[in-house]
């Protein structure tokens, strides 16, 4: 039998990566004409008062007050550890007062708005694509537009709306209880009093912090409810395509949050 060249086999070795490259940005580019549909058909919804106040409200209470116990936890936890690691770095070197603003600027500018949409990855953004996903492959948003009825306007905008108005609520709740138990953990692991932590919050404030935290919120609160929906309305094979494409929705809303928040601070803290 007579030996295959090198030069036969060299076009497969540039098909194969280039047949890659090119399945990889068909599908980034039917995501993101998907998505702008998406958001078109939403505002559209909202613009001409299809979307129901009701439906807002209880997705509002579903991601809001549902979620609230899980978010003071997670806060809860952040500020105890930051404040446990600051003291134990700061002593004998700069004044502990100093923890106070280590304390408050890590929780407002990072640890509560992101470890509360983390929180809301896994509980609400799962639970929508679930919900739509089964919705899906059970073929009820179908019976919604074989009735005239538009899924966009019952199922996507309220929880778009809910997302936008909850997520900077529960973000300013993370906040507050963050501090708070970063000041009570600083009291008893290094003897910080209550009047030098909140000394030292004050000493380094910015005004603009509280805003920073907000639009992070609000930026989250938008990202997680449409990537939920759009993989949701994009479901398919059943139930077992009802886990693969929870799983992938989980995956890209994570990325989506850390991504997110990669780009605030060359854009916002410069």
């Amino acid at each position: 039998m007579a030996s295959r060249s090198p030069s036969s086999s060299l076009p497969r070795v540039i098909a194969g990566p280039l047949a890659a490259v090119g399945k990889t940005g068909e599908q980034v580019a039917e995501h993101a004409g998907q998505l702008g549909l998406l958001l078109g058909r939403t505002a559209r919804a909202i613009f001409t008062l299809k979307v129901s106040l009701q439906s807002v409200f209880r997705q509002i209470y579903i991601m809001g007050v549902q979620s609230l116990p899980i978010v003071i936890v997670a806060a809860l936890l952040a500020g105890i550890v930051t404040s446990q690691q600051g003291g134990y770095q700061f002593q004998g070197s700069v004044p502990l007062y100093v923890l106070g603003s280590v304390v408050t600027s890590s929780v407002v500018l990072e640890l509560g708005p992101v470890l509360t949409a983390i929180v809301l990855v896994g509980r609400v953004g799962a639970r929508i694509t679930a919900e739509l996903g089964t919705m899906k492959v059970s073929e009820q948003i179908d019976a919604f537009e074989a009735l005239g009825r538009d899924p966009i306007a019952i199922l996507a905008a309220p929880r778009i709306l809910a997302g936008i108005i909850t997520v900077p609520i529960l973000v300013a709740i993370a906040n507050v209880v963050g501090i708070l138990a970063g000041m009570v953990a600083a009291r008893i692991t290094v003897g910080l009093g209550y009047e030098a932590f909140l000394y030292g919050a004050r000493l380094f404030w910015h005004n603009w912090d509280l805003l920073y935290s907000l639009m992070k919120a609000v930026t989250f609160g938008f990202a997680i409810p449409v990537i939920s929906i759009h993989m949701g309305m994009r479901t398919s094979g059943g139930a077992a395509g009802v886990g693969r494409i929870t799983t992938a929705s989980v995956m890209f809303m994570t990325l989506t949050v850390l991504i997110l928040d990669a780009l605030f601070p060359p854009l916002f803290l410069q």
